[in-house]
């Protein structure tokens, strides 16, 4: 569904992804891991086309070339990124971050049924619709900003940093709901996330980012086993 090929990314000097390549195959769930500043939530607004890509970068979405496309045009394509520190719409109510996520949509007769599968994952959000999703718990906005990039119909999600701010508790639910939207609805999944046991238990197959470098792939079951993603990833020693 998505290949990105030698994405490589710079800020003026600094060389923020090395011509990294990257497969997500339909209704699976991918995750990327790595350190802070290893330069995945920069793949991610690559993919998006929030940063520009440099030259002899490729990205392909559905068997298109969407690389630097306008960012509005990629959602349209059904490509949606759920940004790192959700940046949900504080001052507007629960009811209308979700209608703001569906803004593009023409297929406007289905948006109940989105709606109730919405409040069935997430049942909180269904009990506080008319509170600004700035009253909310960290918990309760990652639940609102996953459900308002899920109003739009993506068939590809992009997830940055789920688990980030989140109470512990919190945490274990959200990939669970991660998991069932992936199962429910087919949605594919790209999973940025610094929580390395949490991202390898829900993926199907993992890739370790370091300093913009592709430094280990496979399934992500093996990667939860090699001794090195564990004793840099997993805290064991």
């Amino acid at each position: 569904m998505l290949r990105v090929e030698n994405l490589t990314v710079n800020y003026g000097a600094i060389n923020a992804l090395k011509g990294i390549t990257i497969n997500v195959p339909e209704k699976s769930i991918i995750t990327l891991i790595g350190a802070n500043g290893a330069g995945k939530t920069t793949t991610l607004r690559a993919i998006s086309s929030v940063v520009k890509s440099a030259g002899g970068s490729r990205i392909y979405y559905e068997d298109k070339d969407i690389t630097n496309l306008p960012p509005h045009k990629i959602v349209e394509m059904g490509l949606c990124q759920v940004p790192e520190g959700r940046l949900i719409f504080a001052n507007l109510t629960v009811k209308e971050n979700l209608d703001m996520g569906a803004y593009l949509r023409k297929d406007k007769q289905n948006l109940k049924n989105d709606l109730d599968f919405i409040f069935n994952i997430f049942p909180r959000l269904k009990e506080r619709i008319k509170q600004p999703g700035g009253t909310l718990s960290g918990g309760e906005q990652q639940m609102l900003a996953i459900s308002r990039a899920l109003m739009s119909k993506p068939k590809l999600l992009l997830l940055d940093e789920p688990s980030l701010g989140i109470a512990p508790i919190l945490v274990r639910t959200i990939f669970e709901k991660i998991v069932e939207i992936n199962k429910s609805l087919g949605t594919t999944i790209l999973l940025v996330e610094q929580n390395a046991h949490f991202a390898l238990s829900v993926a199907n197959f993992g890739y370790v980012l370091e300093t913009g470098n592709i430094i280990l792939e496979g399934p992500a079951k093996e990667l939860e086993a090699n001794p090195e993603v564990r004793k840099a990833y997993l805290g064991e020693a």
